[in-house]
């Protein structure tokens, strides 16, 4: 005679993950200004982060292709996770009190992390370490560091644009952002320093050196990469719109013109990222 496997009743499911399905809606509802501020900033016109909203899913699919590795590691709750908790919690509270969204957005992964790591363990955390990780790609930055940052971009392109177009024998000077022909001026302005591309291209870069197969050493060279990859395609867009302004004129450099070689520009750096990781590999 066989017995039946124990089966597993309604009522002891609800009591093994209540206090987990508790602990979701208290971390949800305490966060949602957190959560209202990034949904703003993700959807505002101009966006460096319009790609924050797909980075939760992203990071799913990656935790869901695991699950059979995940399955085989018992959860096993770590002292660790209650103090990674508190420090987030405080940082959340101060955060709130100075009204600093950033830091309460930072302090929410580490509220986070300190969860998985109560509820499941070290071992599971560290294997989904870098799904986790991805995260913080839908954390915008704070607007002073990326008005700084993209500043500094967009002189460096404008700089490095000009000095191309003299050696294609197209007279060009530069004045702070604005390039000045013999007939027409491009002006770089802050959407075109190419920070959105390189916000973009880094959390995608990431996700080309977590899949490729090599050594560490490998994969952070493949990742770096996505800073001159950035910083090469958008010169490679001010050079197409200045040679377009240049030669029929400063009206035919805007609008569908315009707005297309942006998505050619991240084309292109897409192409030169998947180059550089079958070479490195």
């Amino acid at each position: 005679m066989t017995s039946n496997p124990t089966k597993i009743l309604p009522a002891e499911i609800w009591k093994q993950y209540s206090q987990q399905i508790i602990v979701a809606i208290v971390f949800l509802l305490a966060y949602l200004p957190t959560f209202l501020w990034m949904w703003d900033r993700w959807f505002a016109r101009d966006s460096y982060y319009s790609h924050g909203i797909l980075i939760p899913f992203v990071t799913g699919y990656l935790i869901w292709q695991m699950k059979d590795e995940l399955a085989k590691i018992k959860p096993q709750e770590s002292v660790w996770g209650m103090r990674w908790i508190i420090a987030g919690v405080l940082l959340y509270l101060l955060s709130s009190f100075f009204r600093i969204y950033f830091s309460s957005a930072f302090s929410m992964m580490i509220v986070f992390v300190g969860l998985i790591l109560y509820f499941y363990g070290e071992a599971i955390l560290k294997k989904i370490a870098f799904p986790i990780a991805f995260l913080f790609f839908m954390l915008p930055l704070p607007m002073v560091v990326i008005t700084n940052i993209s500043f500094t971009l967009k002189l460096l392109a404008a700089q490095i644009a000009t000095f191309l177009l003299n050696h294609m024998r197209i007279p060009a000077i530069r004045e702070g952002s604005v390039i000045k022909m013999l007939h027409s001026q491009v002006v770089v302005e802050d959407v075109c320093s190419g920070l959105r591309s390189l916000i973009s291209l880094t959390a995608l870069g990431s996700i080309f050196a977590f899949w490729m197969k090599g050594p560490m050493f490998k994969r952070t060279l493949l990742f770096l990469s996505t800073i001159p990859i950035a910083i090469i395609t958008n010169v490679c867009r001010i050079m197409f719109l200045s040679f377009i302004s240049e030669v029929w004129g400063s009206q035919y450099a805007t609008g569908l013109v315009h707005d297309f070689s942006g998505f050619m520009v991240f084309g292109l750096a897409f192409i030169l990222l998947f180059a550089v990781a079958k070479l490195l590999e």
